[in-house]
């Protein structure tokens, strides 16, 4: 695991966290799936830093081993990092603590730390960046026109979502959702047989809230990962 640096121009870098991962291992999305240790990063030890938001590439879909599926990467990762310095003309030194399990056929937790500081010099690292941050699922709308979206969203009686795709490449499409709270765990929807033509169908029932939580009106976020896109929905459940 190392830092990487953006060239530095104002109060917002861009800065990223690389993962290279040996071959048969993977790591775990900001949402691990039925199995798995999501990631957690501390920046409090940062010098001139007044906030740091982890952007998350477009994850994979893995069987797990137990009859579950988990989420996450396999060989190289870059998160980009938003950096926001508190004061625009002095130097940002950027320190992260970082806990994450990686996995073979077993789990393995690591702690690292790394430090890394951000100069008025071009970076070599631009293009790795930009390249990361090509693979952020876009914000998008339910309905929106693209060739690959959410057409719908809708309950299927009290317990079950149902969640209309429409894509023109049925192979490769998975959806993930999660809820308004990091303590939600739902499911990772399934496609259903038989869906209608055009659309692939998933469904997911409502399990894994917290006690006390109820869906209705929950905000829910969706991504979609095509085989070349992906897209981030937010929707508030009827």
């Amino acid at each position: 695991m190392r830092l990487l640096a953006g060239s530095r121009s104002g109060a917002v870098l861009l800065g990223g966290i690389a993962f290279q991962l040996q071959p048969g291992w993977k790591t775990y999305w900001r949402t691990p799936g039925d199995s798995g240790v999501p990631p957690r990063f501390d920046f409090s030890k940062s010098d001139n830093v007044e906030a740091v938001t982890v952007m998350w590439p477009a994850p994979q879909k893995f069987d797990d081993g137990a009859g579950g599926h988990s989420i996450g990467y396999r060989d190289q990762l870059v998160l980009p990092l938003r950096i926001v310095a508190k004061a625009a003309d002095k130097p940002v030194t950027l320190r992260a603590e970082i806990h994450y399990a990686v996995c073979e056929k077993l789990c393995i937790p690591v702690e690292a730390s790394a430090e890394l500081g951000f100069n008025s010099v071009a970076s070599t690292e631009d293009t790795n960046l930009r390249a990361a941050l090509d693979t952020v699922p876009k914000p998008a709308n339910i309905g929106d026109p693209n060739p690959l979206t959410i057409r719908d969203v809708k309950r299927d009686g009290p317990k079950n979502v149902v969640v209309d795709v429409v894509t023109p490449d049925t192979r490769n499409v998975n959806l993930f959702v999660e809820g308004p709270t990091p303590d939600w765990a739902l499911p990772i929807p399934a496609p259903v047989p038989h869906s209608p033509p055009g659309v692939i169908r998933f469904s997911f029932e409502l399990d894994g809230l917290p006690p006390g939580a109820k869906p209705d009106g929950a905000a829910l976020k969706f991504t979609l990962v095509g085989p070349d896109k992906a897209y981030e929905f937010n929707t508030n459940l009827n």
